[in-house]
């Protein structure tokens, strides 16, 4: 299973495994295109993720969705590469899961608010890491994770548009 976390300077990825309910670490990492042309850079993260698609063999993708930023502009640009990210796994007829930063983080955390370092470090812990991960990779992980737990439980009802506070359905 591939996590996205789309960025049009870092794309962070990470692969796992789910084997029963245990999850296991394969690889993780970021896409850096830089601060070339759009074109350009939108070429580096669809290469970049056809090679991680290519190298480690998912078999589905989960990626982040856009939230809407103060400037429309920088949502405008993200959302671009997160289509370089769609189109990547698309091309390799691969499903492709949509999750947003809140599904995620409630997942990962139990906490849809939980700063970056509270994801990367239950990234750390529950994916038994010897470190811990960089931020866009941690990101991506998680939202590997959040897929690989959608299936079931509260992952399922979250992907239905439920949600959950103190425990109970709102």
């Amino acid at each position: 299973m591939l996590g996205i976390d789309p960025g049009l300077r870092l794309t962070g990825f990470g692969v796992i495994e789910k084997q029963g309910e245990k999850l296991a670490y394969i690889a993780s990492g970021t896409i850096k295109s830089g601060e070339g042309e759009l074109p350009a850079r939108i070429k580096v993260i669809l290469a970049g993720l056809n090679e991680v698609i290519q190298t480690y063999t998912p078999e589905q993708v989960a990626i982040e969705k856009v939230f809407v930023n103060v400037n429309p502009q920088s949502t405008l640009l993200l959302g671009q590469a997160r289509g370089a990210a769609i189109s990547a796994a698309v091309l390799r007829d691969l499903p492709v899961a949509e999750y947003t930063a809140l599904q995620v983080k409630q997942s990962v955390v139990g906490n849809g608010h939980a700063a970056k370092e509270q994801v990367q470090e239950m990234v750390k812990r529950l994916l038994k890491l010897p470190g811990t991960p960089k931020p866009d990779s941690a990101d991506a992980l998680a939202c590997a994770i959040c897929h690989a737990h959608g299936g079931q439980g509260l992952g399922r009802l979250a992907t239905a548009g439920f949600r959950v506070r103190g425990g109970r359905l709102i």
